[in-house]
C-alpha cells in the first residue's frame, strides 16, 4: 500500500512519472499512469498536485494530464464565428503548428468565463466537436454571439504570425 511506501520509492515514482509526461505528445490519464506504476488513480493525481507545488508545469486535458513547455511562444487572439465552424477555426490553428490551449468569453453579467482545451492536433481538433456534438453542453462562445478569446501556443513569433494571417483571412479574426 501507498502508506508503505518509503519517500525515496514515492519521489522516484513521481520521477518516472514526470518521465513519463515528457516522452510524448499525448496526454496520459491517472487511471493509465497508476496501472504504469501500480498505485491508484488517486495516487497519481495526488503525486500530479505535488510536482505542480514543486512548480513542474503539468497541465490537464479532458484526455490526460500533459507536460507543458515552457519555451512556446503565446498569443491571444479575439475570434468570432458560429457554431458551425468550429471544427474549422481550430483545424486552421492546428494544421498551421498551433495549439488552442484555452477559450474565454467575456460576459457582461457573469464576468470573465474560461476554460482549458489543449487542442493540438486535428484528431484533438475533430474530437472537442464531436464531445460538442453529443452532449448537452453547448460551446462557450454562444454566450456572447460568438465573440471569443483563444490563447494559442507555438513553437515561435513567426508561426503566430501565420495563424494570425490565417485568421484573418478566413475572416474569423476581430480586429481590435
Amino acid at each position: 500500500m501507498e502508506d508503505n511506501i518509503g519517500k525515496a520509492e514515492r519521489e522516484k515514482r513521481r520521477e518516472r512519472i514526470l518521465s513519463a509526461l515528457g516522452a510524448g505528445d499525448e496526454p496520459q490519464s491517472a487511471g493509465a499512469l497508476g496501472d504504469r506504476f501500480g498505485v491508484s488513480r488517486q495516487v497519481i493525481v495526488q503525486d500530479i498536485a505535488l510536482l505542480r507545488a514543486e512548480g513542474v508545469p503539468v497541465v490537464s486535458t479532458n484526455r490526460g494530464y500533459i507536460l507543458a513547455s515552457r519555451r512556446q511562444a503565446a498569443r491571444v487572439f479575439k475570434v468570432r464565428h458560429t457554431e458551425a465552424e468550429v471544427g474549422e477555426e481550430l483545424d486552421l490553428i492546428v494544421s498551421l503548428g498551433g495549439t488552442v490551449k484555452n477559450v474565454a468569453v467575456n460576459h457582461r453579467v457573469y464576468g470573465h468565463i474560461e476554460a482549458e482545451l489543449n487542442v493540438q492536433t486535428r484528431v484533438h481538433a475533430a474530437e472537442f466537436v464531436r464531445s460538442i456534438a453529443s452532449g448537452t453542453s453547448r460551446p462557450l462562445m454562444l454566450v456572447t454571439d460568438g465573440y471569443h478569446y483563444h490563447t494559442v501556443t507555438a513553437p515561435d513569433e513567426e508561426t503566430l504570425n501565420v495563424i494570425e494571417r490565417a485568421l484573418r483571412e478566413r475572416g474569423f479574426l476581430v480586429e481590435q
